[in-house]
């Protein structure tokens, strides 16, 4: 999600985009996020607050997710498609005794059977998934009925933050693993049928740019 100062030549190849590898952005992301994480710490304990059963952590990365998990009685989940990130990712759940199955999907095509999960927690993801809509596909599919999609996303700003934004999206993109800074996530989440808005609230708890925080819940229908 941020970027770092190495990122010339991180990027992947054109015809390589569906399988994401960044090594340096991997390496370095867990220092230079460390401060962030603080800040949005209650934020992750929402999505993971009261979850249960079978739960998919879309997008793991390197797993900041976990450690919420860590007394929770569910079956876990993760998929994360960059072959660094999900290394440390790996040695992040060893290093914390969480038990969880790490797969290498995208998020636009989970190799799992259709109504598997009770819930699924996507922290600061969608903003890399290159086909959200796809990814909502497939999230609908793998979602019980009744299942929730918990969220906390950044998301596009208004005003001259917006279009600063804009402005410095494309390096962004290149040095922060393909996040894109100003997404309207929540109205491509509303205008799916397959889900209804359970609660969706926005918070400037974040850093330019990136700002501002959106989490929320959505119920399989």
């Amino acid at each position: 999600m941020f970027p770092h100062p190495l990122c010339k030549g991180d990027e992947m190849p054109e015809h390589d985009r569906e399988t994401p590898s960044h090594r340096l952005f991997a390496a370095l992301y867990n220092p230079v996020t460390r401060p962030f994480e603080r800040r949005i710490a209650e934020h992750r304990e929402y999505m993971t607050d009261g979850v249960e059963g079978d739960v998919l952590d879309l997008g793991a990365g390197t797993g900041a997710n976990f450690s919420y998990f860590a007394d929770k009685d569910v079956s876990l989940h993760a998929v994360e498609p960059d072959p660094y990130m999900r290394k440390r990712a790996e040695e992040r759940a060893e290093e914390l005794g969480v038990d969880v199955e790490i797969r290498a999907d995208i998020a636009e095509s989970l190799s799992y059977d259709d109504d598997v999960f009770n819930y699924v927690v996507a922290g600061l993801v969608f903003c890399t998934i290159k086909d959200v809509d796809g990814a909502l596909d497939e999230l609908a599919r793998v979602l019980r009925s009744g299942g929730e999609l918990r969220f906390l996303e950044h998301v596009g700003d208004d005003g001259v933050r917006r279009r600063l934004q804009k402005a410095v999206n494309p390096v962004w993109r290149r040095c922060a693993g393909g996040c894109n800074l100003h997404r309207d996530t929540l109205t491509v989440f509303e205008a799916r049928d397959e889900f209804e808005t359970v609660e969706a609230e926005t918070y400037r708890d974040g850093v330019t740019p990136v700002n501002p925080l959106l989490r929320g819940r959505l119920r399989r229908l």
